[in-house]
């Protein structure tokens, strides 16, 4: 390779990085505009203040959690040449983030059983947000597991190894995004009540 193709490649690299970074901002300023509206919400009369979070919802917490674990711990098994554990862990943290989903929607059928509902006579502001929240969260996990997909398919193929990983850490960016992401707004709706 001359140096242009060098300078061309180093170019392509971060101008991938960059368009996932704006993504990323895009996704930050859209959930604080629906978290600041859960605050100034807060204020109203009928907002429920005693709502406990389904359980559902932590036991996901620590699901996606683990997920991102088993995602880095795969993008350094790829990195280090073990293509092996790094596929494996790869379809770890594929099911962990499907497991996360089906747990989320547990949290839901929680929130109904207990006579909780997005829109309706018997809805909630409130709940609205937690419904919503979450929900928009899933969409955003559901376009990690395809990126994810996309990774493992690559990397089953061979398109990854010592060097040439940036698919898989531009996939692992996204995924760990999404985790610290439901962190904070698991944590965020558990104390701001």
């Amino acid at each position: 390779m001359d140096l242009t193709e060098v300078d061309i490649e180093v170019k392509n690299k971060r101008a991938k990085k960059m368009m996932l970074w704006f993504g990323i901002v895009s996704l930050i300023m859209g959930f604080a505009g629906w978290t600041s509206a859960y605050i100034v919400s807060s204020k109203r009369e009928d907002w429920i203040s005693d709502l406990e979070l389904p359980q559902a919802f932590f036991v996901s917490t620590a699901i996606i959690i683990l997920s991102s674990i088993a995602y880095f711990m795969a993008k350094q098994a790829v990195g280090a040449g073990n293509q092996k554990r790094g596929t494996l862990l790869l379809l770890a943290t594929l099911v962990l983030g499907i497991s996360f989903i089906v747990l989320q929607f547990k949290g839901f059928s929680q929130m109904l059983d207990n006579g909780y509902y997005f829109t309706g006579p018997t809805s909630n502001i409130k709940m609205s947000y937690v419904f919503l929240i979450a929900a928009i969260h899933i969409v955003h996990v559901m376009a990690g597991l395809v990126s994810l997909l996309t990774v493992l398919v690559q990397q089953l193929r061979g398109k990854y190894g010592p060097g040439n990983i940036l698919g898989m850490e531009l996939g692992a960016t996204f995924w760990h995004f999404l985790d610290f992401l439901w962190v904070y707004l698991i944590l965020f709706m558990y104390f701001v009540k």
